[in-house]
């Protein structure tokens, strides 16, 4: 198994980045995704959400709304330190566990919006980092394009690290600031190097 992490700003194309990567023969775990299976009713880390957050983060079907807790939770520090310290030890339990049912011939994504950010998630032993940027104003015109308002978009990328804090963790960096085939290009690239290094790694 190859293991590697995948990160990038908040509407960078991580996402996009996944998907090529997933069509190339990656399993990728998923930490948003990771992050909605933990936070389903029945998980503790749900009880304890709605009891910091409120009731008003819960939709009509009884379900986290994952829109309005995040315009609560990235209101301040302190909110936003809350939902992680609810949120990241059951993620990183259910990341392992994913991880350790993986194949162990293949290439295996973590993507992890907040690779730089949370220590757990730091800790890792990736063999690679990919981080995936785009400038600013892109990502902000790709969130406010999936309904995103500016301000909340802004005060997103701003409680995440710098694209600065982001390449000092890079092994390779993805500029998804063109179109699709661009980006398409460069992770033909990118694939051809995780298999170089998986086949070295032997």
């Amino acid at each position: 198994m190859l293991l590697v992490g995948l990160t990038g700003g908040i509407g960078a194309g991580k996402s996009t980045v996944a998907e090529l990567l997933t069509a190339k023969g990656a399993v990728v775990v998923d930490a948003d995704e990771v992050a909605r299976a933990v936070a389903e009713p029945g998980q503790p880390a749900f009880d304890a959400i709605v009891e910091r957050f409120g009731p008003e983060v819960v939709t009509a079907d009884g379900t986290i709304d994952r829109a309005a807790l995040a315009r609560v939770a990235f209101a301040d520090d302190q909110s936003r330190q809350d939902l992680e310290g609810i949120t990241h030890p059951a993620i990183n339990t259910e990341f392992t566990r994913r991880v350790a049912e993986s194949p162990t011939d293949r290439v295996v994504v973590l993507d992890v919006p907040l690779l730089v950010e949370s220590s757990k998630a730091r800790e890792r032993p990736y063999e690679a980092v990919i981080v995936v940027e785009a400038p600013r104003d892109v990502r902000l015109a790709r969130l406010e394009a999936r309904g995103v308002p500016r301000a909340d978009a802004e005060r997103r990328m701003a409680a995440q690290a710098s694209d600065e804090d982001r390449r000092a963790v890079a092994t390779l960096v993805v500029d998804n600031s063109g179109d699709r085939d661009d980006l398409a290009r460069q992770i033909d690239e990118v694939w051809a190097e995780l298999e170089r290094m998986h086949r070295e790694k032997g």
